[in-house]
């Protein structure tokens, strides 16, 4: 039996974020069963009840009660995806996760195939492309193609189902809806990529928790991914730089208006105001990022405080030799 019962270690653990999923969770849970049960390698799975308010929770006792491979998280409120996997990270005990949710859009039944690559060690992070059609396939071909120019990763969806090596988790941060650019932060890292395609099915029940609302916030999210990704570590390069520049200027400025004054005889007010704006402005920036320079190396004592003992020599939470 590949199901991981009792204190059986799993080789995969599938991380099953759920709001107010108690209509679909038992039919989920069987067609899980009925993908994982075959396989060589043993697997369980982990539901993150993230704050539902319907019989998810009374639904998830049952189904622990039958099934001995089902590992249950409650979130006593709604947290987030990005901060339910982390919560199903830190329970599960399996060295690959797979992020699945419960409505059943997608099939468990494609859940080897996601994992087959890392396992083969041809891939770290594998990610689902959607076939067919399904709503918001406009807004997905936007978030993707913004993804793929600004961060440059040749993957064709990056907001679907995924399989990936559990050090990937290590450079993840639980922001909010964060859990979306899992995949060009882990191919900033080194991990390599992959992608299979995934079937995505109409919503047997419930109702989809996002809305056109997230669109903006999306893109802002989107901009934010980018500045860290790109200045997070060295914040001078973003401030410092047009700083200087700037207080350049304000001596090229300086340097003439007192050329105008005592060599033409001409004094100009303006200059002296523009030359004390120019060095201001540059004198904040270059503050603004020294400041960050501080926050970066505090970010980086902290990101190696939470690693753990034995993998705290490995570098900055990218792949590691074994």
């Amino acid at each position: 039996m590949s199901l991981a019962t009792g204190a059986a270690l799993p080789d995969v653990s599938v991380l099953v974020p759920a709001k107010d999923e108690a209509e679909n969770l038992p039919e989920f849970v069987r067609q899980a069963r009925e993908a994982l049960l075959p396989l060589p390698y043993p697997c369980e799975i982990v539901v993150i009840d993230d704050g539902s308010r319907d019989g998810t929770a009374d639904a998830l006792r049952d189904l622990a009660a039958q099934h001995p491979f089902l590992r249950i998280v409650t979130h006593r409120s709604q947290r987030g995806i990005a901060d339910a996997l982390a919560s199903g990270a830190d329970a599960a005990r399996g060295r690959v996760l797979v992020f699945y949710p419960a409505d059943l859009q997608y099939r468990p039944s494609d859940i080897p195939d996601l994992v087959q690559p890392i396992l083969d060690d041809a891939a770290d992070v594998v990610t689902g492309t959607k076939q067919g059609h399904y709503e918001k396939r406009f807004v997905s071909w936007v978030y993707n193609g913004l993804c793929r120019w600004l961060f440059g990763v040749r993957v064709t969806d990056l907001n679907s189902v995924k399989a990936y090596r559990r050090e990937v988790m290590d450079g993840l941060t639980t922001r909010p809806d964060w859990h979306r650019f899992m995949v060009v932060i882990a191919a900033a890292q080194g991990f390599r990529l992959a992608e299979r395609p995934v079937p995505l099915l109409p919503r047997r029940a419930g109702k989809s928790k996002f809305g056109i609302g997230r669109i903006p916030v999306g893109v802002l999210d989107l901009l934010s991914v980018w500045f860290q990704l790109r200045f997070g570590r060295k914040p001078m390069l973003f401030f410092g730089v047009p700083g200087a520049v700037l207080i350049f200027l304000g001596f090229l400025v300086a340097v003439y208006a007192l050329i105008e004054r005592f060599v033409f005889q001409q004094g100009n007010r303006a200059f002296l105001y523009l030359v004390l704006l120019l060095a201001l402005a540059g004198l904040m920036l270059l503050m603004f990022g020294f400041m960050g320079e501080m926050l970066a190396g505090l970010r980086e004592e902290v990101r190696a405080l939470r690693r753990p003992p034995d993998r705290r020599d490995g570098g900055d939470g990218g792949p590691r030799d074994t």
